[in-house]
């Protein structure tokens, strides 16, 4: 593995270094890697299936890394909306509370 601690081994590689392994090579190494879908894109398809899923807890990171990918403030709460009619409204609604605190600016 790198020298620099990553996401999955800062979070989670103390108890379970293997897991961490496998997301940092799997997970982020090829499936994000895959140029079948361009980064924006596959922001957008995992903000939507965490939404739909309500995984609030993986939320935020991906949401700050769909908007590093590209995808807009406009774009997310867009898909939010859209997915009210599908997801259901409680996991719309918590979504949207989370997306506004993404969007708030960091205090320095």
């Amino acid at each position: 593995m790198a020298e620099e601690p990553t996401n999955a081994r800062t979070s989670f590689g103390d108890i379970t270094p293997q897991l961490a392994e496998i997301t940092d090579k799997v997970l982020f190494g090829q499936v994000w890697a895959d140029p079948a879908l361009s980064p924006r894109d596959r922001s957008l398809v995992t903000i939507t299936s965490l939404i739909s899923l309500y995984r609030v807890n993986e939320l935020p990171f991906h949401l700050n890394r769909a908007l590093e990918n590209g995808v807009t403030r406009d774009e997310i709460v867009a898909t939010i909306t859209h997915l009210a009619f599908y997801a259901g409204w409680p996991p719309a609604m918590t979504a949207l509370q989370i997306a506004r605190k993404t969007f708030e600016p960091t205090a320095a």
